[in-house]
């Protein structure tokens, strides 16, 4: 990923923390077909190796799952809030449009694992993080674990589990740091102002950050 000084990301508690809330992230691999790029939720251990665990299931049906199998490099783009940025909102307004976003790229070798306990160990962690926490704010009644297993083995035996050690991790969080302070507030209150959900949390990033460079 192409990452100018002044955009880059090397705090690692930052890293773990975009990849938790960007978790539904793109699995890429390079194999015999050529490139191959999957959907999916990933889970992160960020207390295992030094950067960290990520976990997902997949198809077994899916062909990319030949590429883990063989053990080739994985990519995992974790893709941030973005938006537009027009040189209107600039107090120095002779430059061009240019667009603010974040990513994180995480790198390693993929484990797959076809176990039928180990993968419904693995759905039952995936459960917990993105379901039960919303039973609890809509009433919702739907539990896992009360399914009988004979209704999800056949399940299980469809879908792989994969883990990927992460082996590199790059961040970029391009939000007008090259920009005067000026510039910056003037975007901020812009896309405040337009209320977009992207723009909103750009902002709110952008205002984070200058918040936290003015108290250093």
């Amino acid at each position: 990923m192409y990452t100018p000084k002044p955009y880059a990301e090397a705090e690692l508690a930052t890293l773990h923390e975009g990849m938790r809330a960007w978790s539904f992230a793109t699995l890429v691999t390079v194999g015999p077909a050529g490139a191959s790029a999957t959907h999916l939720p990933f889970l992160l251990d960020a207390r295992d190796g030094e950067a960290g665990l990520l976990t997902t299931h997949l198809a077994r049906k899916n062909p990319q799952l030949e590429d883990l199998r063989a053990g080739r490099e994985a990519l995992v783009i974790f893709q941030g809030p973005h938006a537009f940025i027009t040189p209107s909102w600039y107090v120095k307004q002779s430059t061009f449009p240019t667009w603010n976003y974040t990513a994180i790229h995480a790198r390693g070798t993929p484990r797959v694992i076809e176990e039928r306990m180990a993968i419904h160990a693995v759905l039952r962690r995936t459960v917990a993080v993105y379901d039960t926490p919303l039973r609890a704010e809509c009433a919702g009644s739907w539990d896992f674990d009360v399914m009988p297993f004979d209704f999800v083995a056949p399940r299980l035996d469809m879908i792989a589990a994969v883990e990927i050690p992460v082996q590199s991790l790059e961040g970029k969080f391009k939000l007008n740091q090259d920009r005067s302070e000026e510039d910056r507030r003037g975007v901020i209150a812009a896309l405040e102002r337009l209320g977009e959900p992207q723009g909103v949390a750009v902002a709110r990033m952008m205002r984070e950050r200058m918040e936290t460079a003015t108290s250093a």
